[in-house]
């Protein structure tokens, strides 16, 4: 019965050492931000009070028309990014012993996913520069 104490009090040590680590953690981010709302200066002004966008006053209607092709641009570079992620590792077990028919059929129909989705892209035209 005592070792069991004693296992216990080393297990239960440990995870005293965690939760105090995390407790002075989070006392140094209350005393930095509390440090840093005593020392900065406030002085309210109608320019800082002001809604800000990517440096350009506000004028006009808050609704905006954007062109959705250039978010589709960016789906499409996302796409082939993760294409290149996967082909990487990929090629590394390619070349592992036991893996080769496995590996190759499986990315064979990633790659025909990703075909899919391309071919699909092209007929819609969301691939023509205009």
């Amino acid at each position: 019965m005592r070792e069991t104490t004693v296992v216990a009090a080393d297990y239960f040590r440990s995870y005293s050492v965690v939760g105090l680590l995390a407790v002075v953690g989070l006392l140094f981010v209350a005393v930095a931000f509390g440090a840093g709302r005593l020392l900065r200066p406030v002085v309210p002004t109608p320019e800082k009070l002001m809604t800000y966008e990517c440096g350009v006053d506000p004028v006009g209607e808050g609704w905006a028309h954007t062109q959705v092709r250039y978010y589709v641009y960016a789906f499409l570079y996302v796409i082939f990014a993760v294409d290149s992620i996967f082909l990487f590792p990929w090629a590394t077990v390619f070349a592992a012993e036991g893996y080769g028919a496995t590996t190759l059929v499986e990315m064979f129909i990633f790659l025909g996913f990703l075909a899919v989705g391309l071919l699909y892209a092209y007929k819609k035209g969301v691939l023509t520069w205009t």
